[in-house]
């Protein structure tokens, strides 16, 4: 009888831990899996989905390298584009960090490694593809940057409903002034969506995660 009551309580404890074992599971499974967010809660984190991504027209571009730059690049992963410029004192380098923020709270994601951060220069005069170079080493060395003629980098911003103009100072100089939101582009190569300005690295990395689970 004591020994039919012991093997009961051990079968009753076994299945306790089994039981609990299980909801820590599944708890921890939930808590590392990218929850689908439903429009209006994507909006709340800054990010707003076109209704129908928008085809991008072919251009023609280089990047920091040196390299032609052009549709075929944005096509098979996922690209998050910033314009900007190299001597801008404020919007820009903020954005950047906060891109490299997001990029390193994606950690060991399996969204990462198909995600690509770009700068589109909105001074084609003064970047150059070194200086492009030079300036996004600072941020993260696989940032990639963009520049090329005046005409088709307009272009390419209109696409996305960018837009800059070059304004000029009362020392002579200059700067431009842009668009900060951040454009994010799908492997199709399409305008899929953007991330209104100012952006928060951890919101945008949970928003972004959402929608890419929904499209995958």
């Amino acid at each position: 009888m004591v020994d039919e009551t012991q093997r009961n309580i051990r079968i009753t404890v076994i299945l306790i831990v089994v039981f609990m074992t299980i909801l820590v599971a599944g708890f921890v499974n939930r808590m590392l899996t990218p929850r689908i967010m439903h429009e209006g809660e994507m909006k709340v984190n800054g990010l707003y989905l076109l209704k129908t991504p928008r085809i991008i027209k072919p251009f023609e571009l280089v990047d920091e390298d040196n390299q032609p730059f052009t549709l075929n690049e944005l096509e098979g992963k996922w690209t998050l584009a910033f314009f900007g410029f190299t001597y801008c004192p404020d919007v820009c380098p903020t954005t950047l960090a906060t891109l490299k923020k997001f990029k390193d709270f994606m950690g060991d994601s399996e969204y990462l490694e198909d995600t690509q951060i770009l700068l589109v220069t909105t001074d084609p005069a003064r970047d150059t593809p070194e200086k492009l170079n030079q300036y996004l080493e600072f941020f993260d060395p696989e940032f990639k940057g963009v520049t090329g003629d005046f005409m088709a980098l307009q272009s390419f911003a209109t696409n996305l409903n960018a837009a800059f103009t070059k304004v000029t100072l009362e020392n002579g100089d200059y700067t431009i002034d842009h668009t900060a939101n951040v454009v994010l582009i799908n492997p199709y190569g399409h305008y899929h969506a953007f991330f209104k300005a100012p952006i928060d690295a951890t919101k945008a990395k949970i928003t972004y995660q959402s929608v890419r689970r929904t499209f995958d």
